[in-house]
């Protein structure tokens, strides 16, 4: 299930406004100098990968995609930009009837990406494509990121399971957002009812430490608990002494305990003990999961540990300290007319400090070996070579202003797990490292 099954509208009443001032300043001065209808094509890429990343994760297109659906100037937006002068009457009246009606190419969701991949590649005016720029790279830098985080952990736990768990970390629509890029990047469910809610990912979530506390004793709470929601239930064990809580776990819900929580303390040892102390009481399928503070790191340090899933925060949601992944749009052609026919003209902006772009009008495709495991990912701007011919990245995902590419979340979460499995195996080493296959430009 998909924001498109549930009918839902974007969060807010339109999008248009998420956006920065000089994209409708732009606009203005392009429709008085007679340039706002050229005809243009705009890339959305990254110069580099976060420090130590070896690979991006796309994640955000579906949202991209309702994004543009929902960018309309309605009177209410239309008033405020009115009211504070931002822009020009012709300009206003210009908005009303905005209606994105370009292409849109792109990496689909959940494809991994290295530095100059054009990720996305949006066609239409100058106009209808400028206005686009910040709620596109809004999107795709935070998803990406916490899809890039999620990707890393998932490696690092291996078959174990992962919960997404940061919602009360991030602000609150950035949380929805976040639970849904992790579940591209390898995520089985999160503890976010919004997200669940929108993008149809499985939820869970029994008890914190205040239900404990809440009564007079430990195993009052446990037997509450129990009886409400089930044996099957999580029992969160290290509010007071862990084996004492554990011993009184089972003695209340028999064998078939769920599984028991542990937050705090040195997971890896604690974790060991109680999963003695679990199999000595005769509950050898209760479950282990471990939350408290989690990264890939940590993940992969308790990878001898008894453990059956992670509970994972701050860490994810924030990008595992790369809350973005520098994203930038650029124009990389445009004609010189109006005229629909005319032919598109390369551009670049030249710069000293490394923010140099390459113009054209870009295909992409993996080059693999023999063995079918990705190489180079090639970059070209003419014709594309036979031998990548059926290795071409970009998808079309918006025709003439109509969206044709809509997916099941599902299918982004598999794909990413495709192209992960497509990559060199030093892929997923968590040491630092550049990007596990060059960038080649033909």
């Amino acid at each position: 299930m998909n924001a498109a099954d549930l009918g839902l509208p974007v969060d807010v009443p339109s999008t248009a406004l998420f956006t920065d001032q000089y994209e409708l300043t732009m606009l203005q001065a392009a429709l008085r100098g007679g340039t706002a209808d050229r005809r243009s094509v705009f890339e959305v890429f990254t110069r580099r990968l976060p420090e130590g990343r070896r690979y991006g994760v796309v994640a955000g297109t579906g949202r991209v995609l309702d994004a543009v659906e929902n960018f309309r100037f309605d009177a209410g937006v239309l008033g405020f930009l009115r009211e504070r002068g931002i822009v020009d009457e012709p300009t206003l009246a210009w908005l009303a009837d905005y209606r994105f009606g370009g292409d849109v190419w792109g990496y689909p969701e959940g494809e991994v990406y290295f530095p100059g991949s054009p990720i996305l590649r949006v066609e239409g005016s100058f106009a209808e494509c400028v206005l686009l720029e910040t709620v596109i790279l809004s999107i795709l830098n935070h998803d990406s990121a916490i899809a890039a985080a999620a990707s890393r952990m998932s490696a690092a736990a291996g078959d174990r399971r992962l919960i997404e768990m940061g919602a009360r970390r991030t602000h609150e629509l950035s949380a929805v957002a976040a639970a849904r890029a992790a579940y591209v990047g390898g995520f089985s469910s999160t503890s976010d009812l919004a997200a669940g809610f929108r993008y149809g990912i499985p939820t869970v979530g029994t008890s914190a430490h205040a239900f404990t506390l809440l009564h007079d004793t430990e195993r009052d709470a446990f037997r509450a608990q129990v009886e409400s929601l089930g044996r099957g239930t999580t029992l969160l064990v290290d509010t007071y002494d862990v084996a004492e809580a554990v011993r009184t776990a089972v003695e209340i819900a028999g064998p078939e305990l769920g599984a028991v929580r542990i937050d705090s303390g040195d997971l890896l040892l604690v974790a060991h003990r109680v999963r003695q102390q679990l199999d000595d009481l005769g509950a050898h399928d209760t479950r282990i999961v471990v939350t408290s503070d989690l990264d890939e790191y940590a993940i992969a340090s308790l990878a001898a540990a008894p453990v059956d899933a992670y509970g994972v925060g701050t860490q994810l949601v924030t990008g595992s300290g790369h809350p973005t992944c520098s994203m930038v749009y650029k124009l990389v052609a445009r004609s010189e007319s109006a005229d629909p026919k005319a032919p598109l003209r390369s551009v670049a902006k030249k710069s000293l400090g490394g923010k140099m772009s390459v113009g054209g009008r870009k295909w992409a495709a993996r080059r693999v070996d023999a063995d079918g495991v990705a190489e180079a990912e090639v970059i070209g701007t003419g014709p594309v070579p036979a031998e990548l011919a059926d290795r071409q990245l970009l998808v079309e995902l918006v025709k003439g202003g109509e969206v044709v590419a809509r997916e099941p979340l599902d299918a982004a979460r598999e794909r990413h797990m495709a192209a992960l499995a497509g990559l060199p195996m030093s892929a997923i080493q968590l040491s630092r490292g550049e990007a596990v296959i060059p960038t080649e430009y033909l």
